[in-house]
């Protein structure tokens, strides 16, 4: 039996394929490219993507994203585990689509993703919990203008090196600062900056995997001036050192 709940990293490399079982996809850090029946969307922190049964899909990250992966058994299963929630997470699971989460979502979903998810009774309890909060989560509104995150991931990436600040990316967007920080929340649950750090840090991560700069001067192409402060932001980050990172690249 395949486990009901991962922990997963996803890469540039794209994944295209389908399976006879729904799936959910909860955003930890960066932003995961998706496309479900043929609707694109993108998975970052406070969010997730419902994939039906048997739907085609197609994902994948250019600057590297962790998810935590619920896999549902299958309707016996909902049925014998979620009672009278049964029927409610069923009709969550019969649409595709990106849906938002709530605080108290949220805090779950980090939960349990910083918890022994390995572990089969963790996991399942942990699955029937996280489906019966989601009862009453309803789509995102479809349309409307999104930020022009291709010219502010460029701008991060060219300014990498360099203090950046929440009025440089509000330029970019031809928004004011608080404007551009109430945007991000709403579209990304992340502030301006934290975004920035985020993406910081996917880009020294592939740095690390792909080339053999020293760690010290990967740290200042990405804006930090002690390696040390570099070091604890990779292992927040990614839970493990830039060391490690960089060693399991070698492995592979």
């Amino acid at each position: 039996m395949r486990p009901i709940l991962t922990l997963r990293h996803y890469t540039h490399d794209l994944i295209v394929h389908s399976h006879e079982h729904a799936q959910l996809v909860f955003g930890l850090s960066g932003a995961l490219d998706f496309e479900v029946d043929g609707r694109g969307s993108q998975v970052v922190q406070q969010s997730f993507v419902v994939i039906p049964s048997g739907f085609h899909h197609a994902c994948g990250s250019p600057n590297g994203s962790r998810c935590l992966v619920l896999d549902v058994p299958g309707d016996q299963w909902l049925g014998q585990s979620l009672g009278d929630h049964a029927d409610a997470s069923r009709r969550l699971l019969d649409n595709a689509g990106r849906l938002s989460l709530d605080a108290g979502q949220s805090q779950l979903v980090e939960w349990l993703a910083n918890s022994q998810v390995d572990d089969p009774v963790i996991a399942q309890q942990g699955a029937v919990l996280l489906l019966a909060s989601l009862n009453n989560t309803r789509p995102d509104p479809v349309g409307g203008r999104r930020l022009p995150y291709a010219a502010l991931n460029a701008h991060i990436d060219q300014y990498a090196a360099y203090p950046l600040q929440v009025a440089d990316l509000a330029r970019v967007a031809g928004l004011s600062s608080a404007r551009l920080h109430a945007r991000f929340v709403a579209e990304c649950g992340q502030t301006p900056m934290e975004y920035i750090r985020s993406r910081r840090l996917h880009k020294a991560m592939s740095l690390l995997r792909h080339s053999a700069l020293p760690i010290g001067e990967i740290a200042c192409r990405v804006g930090y001036s002690s390696q040390s402060a570099f070091a604890a932001a990779v292992l927040r980050e990614f839970g493990a050192s830039p060391g490690k990172l960089r060693r399991e690249a070698g492995d592979k």
